[in-house]
């Protein structure tokens, strides 16, 4: 039976202050990044046309360095995607079983996503602070002095030391998006594989994992998009130093819009970043449903 144009017309009014929501506060905002990307502008003289001068800038420029920054953000996403996916699967999959304290489990490893960003990031500078840290204090009382460092202060330890509490942070985020599609897979399906003499780790491996292979999609696109947008706590701790150690997309664009007052060049940065994250959720997407 056919929709009455009535109905639809309904359907259109009440989607339309969540439409024009989304376009005000992404599209609109998207497009005027992508129109200042193509001006030099700093942000108070009438902004110049030039194209994708930007652009080439950014790829080709030795200040800017943009492949250092690119090099780093794609070095977590591979280190989320390898380390903090599968130790969040792992707490997911032992939290599901009887345990005690499970909730107060739950409750603890989810308690960093919680807590602000800025605070966490002050945490760990205390943890690495070279004099009175608690890792060079634990290295000390160990006898490892010669393995004691300023952390975020030596270019071969500061990309790593910055990408630990990122890691950390996050882990029970994935958890929980996990644990709960692993209370949604059928009794059913489990109680008639330990009928047949399954183990818990094969139930895992040929039951509860590709039932919630939805669930695992979805925390690789967050793990991965959300590494190449990272910035806050890498900004508390390091500012993208030292020497640009662990500068990212994200600090190089601030540092572009605020510091430079080249907003034409941040607006690129921004575009990039956008267009990064589009491109690596569709492939995600297209990988995933390849091996459905």
């Amino acid at each position: 039976m056919k929709k009455p144009l009535s109905y639809k017309l309904n359907i259109f009014l009440f989607l339309l202050p969540a439409l024009l929501l989304f376009i005000c506060v992404l599209i609109a905002p998207i497009i005027m990044s992508f129109v200042y990307s193509l001006t030099k502008w700093n942000g108070f003289t009438t902004p110049e046309f030039i194209g994708f001068k930007n652009y080439v800038e950014l790829f080709t420029s030795k200040s800017i360095n943009i492949f250092r920054a690119l090099k780093n953000v794609f070095l977590l996403a591979l280190l989320s995607c390898c380390i903090q996916l599968p130790f969040a699967l792992w707490l997911a999959l032992r939290l599901s079983r009887p345990i005690k304290g499970k909730s107060a489990l739950l409750s603890i490893y989810f308690m960093p996503v919680l807590i602000s960003t800025v605070v966490i990031g002050q945490l760990w500078l205390k943890i690495y602070n070279p004099d009175y840290g608690v890792l060079n204090v634990l290295l000390r009382s160990l006898g490892l002095d010669s393995w004691t460092r300023i952390w975020l202060g030596d270019k071969k330890t500061a990309l790593a030391a910055a990408f630990v509490p990122v890691l950390w942070q996050y882990v029970g985020y994935h958890m929980l998006l996990m644990y709960a599609g692993i209370k949604g897979v059928p009794t059913d399906l489990i109680e008639a594989a330990m009928l047949d003499g399954a183990t818990d780790s094969q139930i895992s491996r040929y039951i509860i994992i590709p039932y919630i292979r939805p669930i695992l999609r979805v925390s690789v696109i967050f793990a991965v998009t959300g590494s190449l947008k990272s910035f806050d706590l890498i900004y508390v701790l390091t500012n993208g130093g030292p020497s640009h150690a662990t500068e990212v997309p994200s600090t190089l664009m601030i540092s572009m819009l605020f510091l430079r007052n080249r907003y034409g060049m941040g607006s690129a940065i921004a575009v990039m970043l956008i267009v990064l994250c589009f491109v690596f959720a569709l492939l995600i997407n297209m990988l995933f449903k390849e091996e459905k």
